[in-house]
């Protein structure tokens, strides 16, 4: 069953100037056309680089940002056309886990009185001793002792104040919990306490999530399904083991080649796409494919005016390229005057000079030129293209 889905989900804010006449002179386009959906009890993962509008698009589900168009649309009611108050009513069932811990608790208050400050607005509990035993059911299962109520945020250390971060969560009873950035301000040994925390939370509770995270490890260790967002576009997505064993969107592909691997035999051999230039500004984006201006196989005469949609390739796999059949084929090759430099260990011929290897082995190639006295050594510079070592 499908509890969230987002149609066409669009988050504009207005640039503006000026002191006596205030005048809108442009747009930031954070999230431009995302649609989605998440099944009941499932881990969404959306994963992109800063600035690509992951944030944005998880606190437009809560409302947090108002959506400028489209559908957000929670157990069948569009939350994007609720009224205030009943919005706020409707945000028991969705709740956030926000990214700094320390930053989203109130330092004026213990830790009890931020528990149950949410529980009392939305009603939750008879009386204070009803919602103190509801509190201390959760602190239990988070991990944390009973004598943390009468403690303050900043005597916690990081891993436990995200801790509380989530009983802050769990107390409502949500169906839905958007983790922004879980485990980024964590050390990596308390990282794995948190994500096994929040999976055994699901298990027991039945719960849903939408983790959004920059961490492609995290990711795959926590979710059922990927997104990948890049300038407030949603570009892939795929069950998780699919979307790293055979990513299909060149944008993808150059995420994934930046993942470590711990064998060193396949980390010395493994092809790496370094992608030119910036993420564009999400104030002016380009045209077409948004990601054609750093794409190595993008074609100028379709990629920079017509702008892909997502299209399902088969077992929940949906990709926004217009030629990720022929890249994943091999038919369509890199253009090599676009085309980034690929880093791989000496001793190894990827990309552009496999090419020149395979096209100096044909039959009647012609030989180079043989280094005169003082010329380079056989196989030294000025013989052909050398390895990249990073």
């Amino acid at each position: 069953m499908t509890l969230l889905e987002l149609d066409e989900v669009k988050v504009h804010f207005p640039v503006r100037r000026g002191i006596l006449f205030d005048r809108t002179v442009g747009h930031v386009y954070a999230v431009d056309g995302v649609s989605l959906s998440v099944s009941a009890g499932q881990t969404y993962g959306l994963v992109g680089e800063s600035g690509c509008g992951k944030t944005t698009l998880g606190r437009a589900v809560l409302r947090l940002n108002e959506i400028t168009s489209g559908r957000v649309v929670f157990d069948g009611t569009d939350l994007a056309a609720l009224p205030a108050e009943e919005m706020r009513r409707a945000r028991r069932r969705l709740q956030m886990v926000f990214q700094d811990p320390l930053g989203s608790l109130n330092p004026r208050q213990n830790i009890e009185s931020v528990l149950a400050e949410g529980m009392a607005a939305h009603g939750l509990g008879a009386d204070r001793a009803e919602r103190r035993a509801k509190i201390l059911e959760i602190l239990d299962r988070v991990g944390l002792p009973a004598g943390s109520l009468s403690r303050y945020p900043h005597e916690f250390s990081g891993g436990q104040r995200q801790r509380i971060g989530i009983a802050r969560a769990l107390v409502l009873e949500p169906d839905l919990v958007i983790c922004d950035e879980p485990v980024s301000a964590l050390d990596v040994s308390i990282q794995a306490q948190v994500l096994n925390l929040l999976e055994e939370l699901q298990d027991s509770l039945g719960l849903t999530y939408l983790v959004i995270a920059h961490d492609l490890a995290v990711v795959r260790h926590i979710s059922d399904v990927i997104g990948v967002m890049y300038l407030g576009s949603l570009v892939e997505e795929a069950p998780s083991d699919a979307l790293y064993s055979d990513p299909r969107h060149p944008y993808t592909r150059a995420l994934m080649s930046a993942v470590p691997v711990p064998d060193p035999e396949v980390e010395d051999t493994r092809e790496r796409i370094l992608l030119r230039g910036d993420l564009p500004s999400p104030a002016g984006p380009p045209a077409g494919c948004r990601f054609h201006t750093r794409c190595p196989w993008r074609q100028p005469e379709r990629c920079a005016t017509e702008r892909p949609e997502l299209t399902d390739v088969g077992g929940g796999h949906r990709v926004a390229c217009h030629y990720a059949a022929e890249i994943a084929e091999g038919t369509l090759r890199p253009n090599r005057e676009l085309a980034p430099p690929i880093l791989h260990q000496p001793g190894t011929l990827t990309g552009f000079e496999a090419e020149a290897a395979e096209a100096a082995a044909e039959p009647g190639a012609a030989a180079g030129p043989e280094a005169g006295p003082g010329g380079p050594p056989d196989g030294g510079p000025g013989q052909g293209p050398q390895p990249l070592i990073p």
